[in-house]
């Protein structure tokens, strides 16, 4: 299960780097503000990097980097804009802060993932916490949560990048959901999620319903929906609110409480939902959200153990039904499958 505290947890280890920071350094913050990157660059402990968006880490929920070094390098996309580029980089000071600091490193010992997570999403906060004081957001997103829209008007009225509005916009969902940022083609330039498992950067998404049709039209959408993770498998089911934002799609999404709504209960069925496959070697139909084979993208079947892989084994056919099965398929010592023993 997601942790449920991990969007708080992560506000409050942003503060405490901002804390941290300004104790070493008093005015960076505000410096920062100004011009992130410019400002990294005058730092001589640090070497900023411009690197090529390919070339930025998949891992990370921005396209760019950090390397421990000596000396420590903050990587940075070159195709992104000048905003983006900034929240990159502030993300990218995040990491090293929390590498460099035994303090900041102590609340990861109580997470599970031993602070995998937390990390990255602390790193997502502190960037837009500098970015994104306050006051602005309060005046931009009501009190009952965010709406697509609104959001569009936050980035609209600030200097910070469509990535620093989703993550201040997802501090402030009602209820577990994520803030999306889509490209034109419909993959994903951005996530920010709260209580809910963190979406792929790059993932496609364009052909979910409520996605498909603001692509298709002016941008605008509204509907339920699910996301999709790895191999088909798709999240719970959520209220959708898309709008149009200079060139990409912003969708907001949550269980319940939507804010563009009157009322909204929680959808019916908001467990996730594993793709369907039908075993190549026993035709049993399954469904499954283990991980899948590395070779031919098909989980591996429960009831023969098979994947859609061609068998490195000769089958063996069974006397009573006469069908040619994988060897798990019998019992040691028996020459009739399973399914006739």
């Amino acid at each position: 299960m997601v942790n449920y505290v991990l969007a708080g947890a992560a506000r409050t280890q942003a503060a405490a780097m901002i804390t941290e920071l300004e104790t070493a350094r008093p005015g960076a913050v505000e410096l920062l503000a100004q011009g992130a990157l410019e400002e990294l660059r005058s730092w001589p402990e640090l070497t900023v990097k411009d690197v090529p968006e390919n070339e930025a880490a998949q891992g990370c929920s921005v396209a760019g980097a950090y390397d421990y070094g000596p000396p420590p390098r903050l990587s940075v996309a070159t195709s992104a804009s000048h905003a983006r580029r900034d929240f990159t980089a502030l993300h990218e000071l995040g990491h090293h802060l929390q590498k460099n600091s035994f303090a900041l490193m102590e609340p990861f010992s109580k997470e599970a993932d031993r602070g995998v997570l937390l990390e990255d999403a602390a790193c997502d906060a502190f960037a837009a916490q500098i970015l994104l004081p306050a006051h602005l957001v309060d005046q931009h997103l009501d009190t009952k949560g965010p709406t697509a829209s609104a959001i569009t008007r936050l980035w609209a009225a600030s200097n910070a990048s469509r990535m620093a509005v989703c993550v201040r916009a997802a501090q402030h969902l009602p209820a577990p959901g994520h803030v999306l940022l889509l490209n034109p083609t419909g993959h994903l330039a951005f996530a920010a999620s709260h209580a809910e498992r963190p979406l792929r950067r790059g993932s496609f998404q364009g052909d979910i319903p409520v996605i498909d049709r603001a692509l298709a039209s002016s941008g605008r959408a509204q509907g339920r929906t699910r996301v999709r993770y790895r191999d088909g498998i798709r999240g719970g089911e959520l209220h959708a609110d898309t709008a149009p934002m200079d060139g990409y799609t912003v969708a907001v999404l949550v269980t319940d409480s939507a804010p563009w709504r009157p009322f909204t209960l929680p959808t019916a069925n908001t467990g996730p939902q594993s793709r369907s496959y039908i075993c190549a070697n026993c035709d049993e139909h399954y469904h499954s959200f283990d991980p899948a084979c590395t070779r031919c993208r098909v989980p591996h079947c429960p009831d023969c153990g098979s994947c859609a892989c061609p068998p490195r084994t000769p089958g063996r056919s069974c006397p009573s039904c006469f069908i040619v099965h994988p060897p798990a398929m019998f019992a040691p010592g028996s020459d009739r499958c399973l399914d006739c023993s």
